[in-house]
């Protein structure tokens, strides 16, 4: 009997490990189709996200054209302490990698680089490779110094061998309106070229104001679309989507068309005498925010939309029975269901406009230009990709900081798009 009763409790502890390693080989099965299904989203994201994302971030920090065109240089400069000027070596160096590089036809790259740091030096390394390519014996210290005065300041030595590091914090530190001087320490940029923490604070307070009105105008726009019929309510949320019908250039190419000094709303102002002269409508802060508002309108309305059909209007009845108004029902009951969707159409608005820059270049004045518009101009029209990178990545850091504090207040499971 206690054979038997063995064997078949044998028999129970095999068929159960075997169901473990069916239930397990079949959980393998589900979760390899599962990362097969997945696998080609997620090559997607790397390879048009997460790629050029690391790209802009390293192109911020990363400029290897003095270590590249000035070898001699950089060795020389390696041991320099950087207190008075260099050696006889590094006079040298600097007369031979200029000759070669005048020579090369790279000494453009080199003056550029350098005057990024050193306001107008980029024609006196021209003119410098010139010459030095003419210089076939020394002393090259007295050489070099007669050549430019710029070769006996201690400054320009100090560019030079922070400059021959491949990677670098200038580009990232100017677009702080920070530098660096001749001894290494953090120094303001001059008053008259600290423009990049004004223009990052005009960037955020026009993305703010036009998340603001946007929430103003959508917010009982979306209570009425939830209160109103079905039928109704589908009829007004075409024309609320009607925008999106139309791309953003055409947008505000009409914004443009309506505003200006002829325009129609300044013709209409002037016809009902509500003013003698045409308003400054155009290339103004008010045209570039309206136009944006225009266009982001439907961001901020949809989430909060999608949140207020969800809530039962039975909520503030019930609280109006137990003797609240209207207001304070709808200010303690209706209203906090509704801050997730205000939130999530916040956010999303305010992401956007941080990013804005055919709107503001058309509407907007000069003193109306965001951060992308100066990143265009870097890559567009000066060709610096570090500076470019530099901004970028400042407004990237930005919009995760932002995320990150929504994502702590509200959650970002309780975004609901619809």
């Amino acid at each position: 009997m206690t054979a038997v009763t063995e064997n078949i409790g044998l028999d129970i502890v095999t068929d159960r490990d075997a169901l473990k390693r069916r239930l397990r080989a079949v959980e393998r099965a589900r979760r390899l189709r599962a990362l097969v299904l997945v696998l080609p989203l997620f090559l997607f994201i790397i390879v048009s996200f997460v790629i050029p994302i690391g790209s802009l971030l390293r192109q911020a920090v990363y400029d290897p054209t003095i270590r590249q065109y000035m070898p001699q240089t950089v060795a020389a400069l390696g041991a320099w302490d950087g207190k008075d000027l260099p050696d006889e070596a590094a006079f040298a160096a600097v007369a031979g990698d200029l000759g070669a590089a005048n020579k090369a036809k790279t000494i453009a790259l080199i003056g550029k680089r350098l005057n990024y740091e050193i306001s107008g030096i980029r024609s006196k390394i021209l003119a410098s490779g010139r010459k030095a390519e003419k210089l076939t014996a020394g002393p090259y210290k007295e050489a070099m110094i007669g050549i430019d005065k710029i070769w006996g300041e201690r400054e320009t030595w100090s560019v030079l061998k922070r400059a021959g590091a491949a990677y670098t914090s200038f580009y990232v530190l100017d677009a702080l309106d920070l530098g660096l001087d001749a001894d290494g320490h953090f120094a303001a940029t001059p008053a008259e070229r600290a423009i990049y923490v004004t223009l990052f604070l005009r960037t955020l307070k026009i993305s703010l104001t036009v998340t603001v009105v946007t929430l103003l105008l959508g917010f009982p726009l979306a209570y009425l679309l939830a209160m109103l019929p079905t039928r109704t309510s589908n009829l007004l949320m075409i024309m609320v989507l009607l925008p999106f019908w139309t791309s953003l250039l055409v947008r505000t190419t009409a914004w443009f068309v309506l505003l200006q000094d002829n325009g129609i709303i300044n013709d209409a102002i002037q016809f009902l005498h509500l003013s003698d002269q045409p308003l400054p409508l155009i290339f103004s802060r008010f045209g570039t925010v309206v136009a944006m508002t225009h266009i982001q309108l439907p961001f901020t309305l949809l989430p909060i939309y999608s949140v207020m059909k969800t809530i039962s209007p039975s909520y503030v009845r019930a609280g109006r029975s137990l003797g609240a108004g209207p207001f304070y029902a709808f200010w303690r009951i209706y209203f906090p269901l509704t801050v997730p969707g205000i939130a999530a159409g916040c956010l999303l608005t305010f992401i956007l406009s941080l990013g804005y820059y055919i709107t503001p270049a058309l509407v907007g004045g000069p003193t109306d230009q965001m951060v992308s518009g100066i990143i265009a101009q870097a890559m567009n029209s000066e060709n610096n990709w570090g500076k470019a990178s530099a901004l970028g990545g400042i407004l990237l850091i930005a919009t995760l900081i932002l995320y990150f504090v929504y994502n702590r207040l509200v959650g970002i499971d309780k975004i609901r798009l619809g």
